[in-house]
């Protein structure tokens, strides 16, 4: 009769359950979390340490969160987290962008929907419009970015409109303004005719756009050579709308250009037999077929040096455009398409911009803001560049300057806000310069001196500095950060006069940059050191990426808890031209040299496939609260983790699965700890001396996991410190340490030193790991931490990693316990190969005979290897002759195994089959049995 011996099994027992409920318990975790205060209690704690500082590079205020806010911040939050962990005061403050055209354009889009007219209110008004809907969702993204887990001081976060950050703002461009760096000019920029307002780099995107394409004579008014005598120059641009502002003709140097005599052509040509006409000589093929020409024959060749001094008629002289067209040597100029010539337009373009300057060509002013040309363009006044191409076709035929045309789909720059396509237009604005005061060499000695991770970050940035033109840090919007500035009437000079840009920067601290509109503003700025009827106020407003460049100085320099430069920027890789371009710009300029330390970058988020970035219209976009209502917000943190971020990173429901599956492991891992240190106490404590060597094997990984996780840390490696985490809890624990040591923690006496070594291991295991990773799954952490250490005021998120002790690393023991379970592999796979041919039900049913080399058996002596292979009775022999048919596990030659039956019954406690079960005084037991239970019956 079998005897229920249950009761007599040190079972696991904890309240942590397997099923985590995260999307419940979360915001209980929350809430605790708020009613400890745990982001001050963490000044309070880390006070007078070493600071790590990761500013943050401000979102924008202006809508729910996706999953690019939810991968930044939880980054950044693991980051922050970890060194507060490794003893450090690493405070993070976070902080909105709130100025600009989103806010403005969806403001103003209110108007359009009721008829109104922005322009006819008063701009205080309209600007608090615009604050109010910035106020508002900085509420709501701060309440989402806390349902993340992020910790920071919400409480007081930074914004870019706030009173002293934007008079911190004026002061930073009045420096500027002081040193000589600012000045006005008009230049060609990036411009939305849609906005109506100039654009920075950051804020254009490239996307598939259809142009009419044509082919355009230039004749030859005037010519060094008698070759180029009565024939034309034919460029072609993608840009017809161009054409107004045309003012001379670039060609290459090192290229040679072909006089062309067209010998006939399809009737539908416009190509003229007999005619005469100029392109480069590699060029002339395609020219032909794309004009219609069927026959030609080259007349000449000129080397294109000895173009200098040709000039030309504008294709409408005689219509208004009776000025010289000249033809200047362009280093830009190439024959990979076209015709060898570039129209120059200086007012369109950045290379024709520095190309007519460079030999004294006035820029034209051909097209407002809204994209109509002006009036006093001749034919196209009123009309707008986007339709105008009919028009410039119809023009150029009437004069018979239209050689051919055609459609063209190629990349084009978009507004990245309303999807519109820009135009390079010459407007009048105000510039940083990047030689004046050598800005362009300290930020590149800056770059140099930074650390960027991942190293390349370091040539992309310096490659868009060593090119970048002047600064363009004006905008024709309304809010915005005011420019300080007053011009002089009559010399066109903008004042510089500190205790005037003292004034207004005082004023914007106490009152907000609104009094800069305010009807008195000018005479109370300007005060009674200059006369206001001599100055004009400046209307543009400054720049959004000055504004975000310029939060190192009011915020990592105005707060005590905070330091300058930062430790660490980081933000996607798309602000190498963005936030890290301006912050580096700003900085260097007014103190010369970066704002950080080191510089983050992450990709971008791909559906799950890879193939395409997350889109309403591609219907694969998964909001962070789809997530976090779902499946918790841990989820997501240990999606951010277990990916590679230095990359783009693919994400979607099966991914999800895939993390979900991960979380359960490592959950599943505290779990087991939890419940087999039920009831476990200091006194139950073994010292490490008197551990078995598969416990300080067990300690010695530990040396070697919080080496890697130092490192890790360090190298922001986030993703390799998780793969080997999980890698640990599965392989090392679960399928090994937790596997082997369940029999001893289960059915061994309570004071057994096998088992309280076990129980010892088990608290020191949960410990590190509940430390590592709460930087990760920060919510499950601080769950299971409370299970085993309760109270109101316990978290693990005031507690330091572990010092691990330097003795617990021995290298000898893990080498030699990397050979124990390569040979450990063999008897399982033998044993799963048994089992499958059902010579065997479970491993304890077996008695394995293992054949290995000589120094592998001595390395098992004395291992217990039995119980190491969760078999009830093992036989090791130095033998490497084993019986055929033995098994053998590929790349483990030396060890075979034959699978045989243990020798007697099983005992109904811990299931070993042992010959000594039965005779015993308890029934069904084995010795060891048998005295647990006695013992246990006695203290009964």
């Amino acid at each position: 009769m079998s005897v229920d011996y249950k009761k007599t099994v040190f079972l696991p027992r904890t309240d942590f359950p397997m099923k985590a409920g995260l999307a419940k318990k979360e915001p209980e975790i929350l809430a605790r979390w708020q009613r400890m205060d745990l982001y001050r209690r963490l000044r309070a704690q880390s006070k007078g340490r070493e600071k790590f500082i990761l500013h943050d590079g401000p979102p924008y205020a202006n809508g729910h969160l996706h999953m690019g806010h939810a991968l930044n911040k939880i980054l950044k939050d693991v980051i922050v987290r970890a060194h507060q962990m490794l003893g450090k005061d690493s405070n993070y403050v976070p902080g909105w962008d709130c100025h600009g055209l989103p806010i403005e354009w969806k403001i103003e889009e209110g108007y359009r929907k009721r008829g109104q007219d922005k322009d006819s209110v008063d701009p205080v008004a309209f600007r608090k419009e615009c604050r109010d809907f910035a106020e508002n969702w900085i509420d709501v993204q701060r309440e989402e970015f806390k349902r993340l887990g992020v910790i920071g001081d919400w409480d007081n976060p930074y914004t870019t409109m706030a009173f002293p950050a934007e008079a911190q703002i004026a002061r930073e461009l009045g420096a500027f303004l002081m040193n000589g760096s600012l000045y006005r000019g008009a230049k060609p920029v990036m411009w939305s005719v849609v906005e109506k307002t100039a654009l920075a780099d950051a804020e254009v995107e490239y996307a598939d756009h259809t142009s009419t394409t044509i082919w355009v004579r230039f004749p030859v008014h005037r010519a060094p050579l008698a070759e180029l005598e009565n024939t034309s120059v034919v460029i072609w641009t993608t840009t017809p709308w161009t054409m107004p502002g045309n003012r001379a003709v670039g060609y290459g140097e090192d290229v040679d250009y072909a006089v062309v005599r067209v010998t006939a052509a399809r009737e539908d040509s416009l190509a003229v037999p007999g005619e005469r006409f100029v392109v480069a000589r590699d060029l002339v093929e395609q020219v032909c077929a794309d004009a219609g020409i069927t026959g030609h024959e080259i007349a000449h060749v000129v080397p294109g040096r000895e173009m200098a001094g040709t000039v030309c008629h504008h294709p409408w002289h005689g219509k208004g455009y009776d000025f010289p067209v000249p033809l200047l040597p362009g280093d830009f100029v190439t024959t990979d398409q076209g015709t060898g010539f570039v129209h120059i337009a200086p007012g369109h373009g950045e290379d024709d911009y520095w190309l007519g300057t460079a030999h004294g060509i006035a820029v034209p002013d051909t097209v407002g803001g809204d994209g109509l040309y002006f009036h006093h363009v001749p034919l196209f006044a009123g009309q707008h560049v986007f339709k105008v191409a009919p028009a410039v076709l119809d023009a150029m035929r009437d004069v018979g300057a239209l050689l051919a045309h055609g459609k063209l789909v190629h990349s084009y720059p978009h507004s990245w806000r309303s999807k519109a396509p820009l135009i390079f237009r010459n407007t009048p604005q105000w510039f940083i310069s990047m030689e004046t005061n050598d800005l362009r060499k300290k930020a590149l000695a800056a770059i140099e001196s930074t650390r960027w991770v991942p190293a390349a970050g370091r040539n992309r940035i310096g490659s868009m500095i060593e090119s970048r033109p002047d600064w363009c840090v004006s905008r024709q919007r309304s809010w915005g950060v005011p420019m300080p500035i007053f011009v002089h009437k009559a010399s066109g000079e903008p004042l510089r006069d500190q205790a005037v840009l003292d004034r207004i920067a005082d004023a914007f601290e106490a009152e907000g940059s609104d009094c800069w509109f305010h009807a008195d503003a000018k005479a109370r700025f300007l005060g009674s050191d200059h006369n206001p009827d001599d100055y004009d106020k400046v209307t543009d407003i400054v720049e959004v990426w000055f504004d975000s460049g310029s939060t190192h100085a009011f915020v990592l320099e105005a707060r005590d808890d905070l330091q300058w430069p930062a430790s660490l920027y980081l933000e996607g890789s798309d602000q190498h031209r963005g936030w890290f371009h301006s912050s580096l710009l700003e900085s260097c300029g007014t103190r010369g040299r970066a704002p950080y330390e080191a510089v983050l970058t992450h990709g971008f988020i791909l559906d799950e496939k890879g193939e395409d970035k997350m889109s309403k219209s591609k219907g694969n976009v998964i909001s962070p609260k789809d997530v976090w209502e779902d499946m918790g917000a841990d989820i997501l943190r240990l999606w951010v983790v277990s990916s590679d971020y230095s990359n783009d990173l693919r994400f979607g429901k099966s991914i999800l699965k895939q993390v979900g599956d991960s979380y359960r492991r490592l959950r599943n891992t505290l779990r087991y700890m939890l419940g087999n240190l039920d009831g476990f106490t200091e006194a139950e404590r073994l010292p490490v001396a008197e551990m078995p060597e598969l416990e300080r094997w067990v300690l010695h990984r530990l040396t070697e996991l919080d080496a890697m996780a130092r490192q890790c840390i360090h190298d922001f490696d986030f993703h390799a410190l998780f793969q080997e985490l999980h890698h640990f809890c599965a392989n090392d624990l679960s399928a090994f340490y937790f596997d082997i040591r369940k029999d001893a923690i289960y059915c061994d006496a309570a004071d057994d030193p096998r088992r309280r070594a076990a129980r010892t291991v088990l608290d020191t295991l949960f410990d590190h790991l509940v430390r590592w990773l709460a930087p990760f799954i920060s919510f499950t952490a601080d769950e299971a931490w409370l299970i085993r250490h309760p109270g109101e005021d316990e978290t693990v998120h005031d507690k330091l990693f572990p010092t691990v002790p330097a003795d617990w690393r021995d290298e000898a023991l893990g080498a030699k316990w990397a050979r124990v379970r390569r040979l450990r592999r063999v008897v399982t796979g033998a044993l799963e190969k048994a089992r499958a041919a059902k010579e065997i039900g479970a491993s304890l049913q077996a008695h394995p005979v293992v054949y290995a080399t000589a120094d592998l058996v001595a390395a098992c002596e004395g291992l217990g290897m039995a119980d190491l292979c969760i078999v009830s009775d093992i036989t090791l022999k130095a033998d490497e002759t084993a019986p055929d048919g033995a098994f053998r596990l590929e790349g483990e030659d030396a060890v075979a195994v034959v699978v045989g039956l243990a020798e007697g019954e099983k005992c109904q406690r811990c299931w070993k089959v042992l010959p000594d079960v039965g005779t015993h005084s308890h029934d069904g037991v084995c010795g060891r049995c048998d005295g647990v239970v006695a013992t246990q019956a006695a203290a009964e």
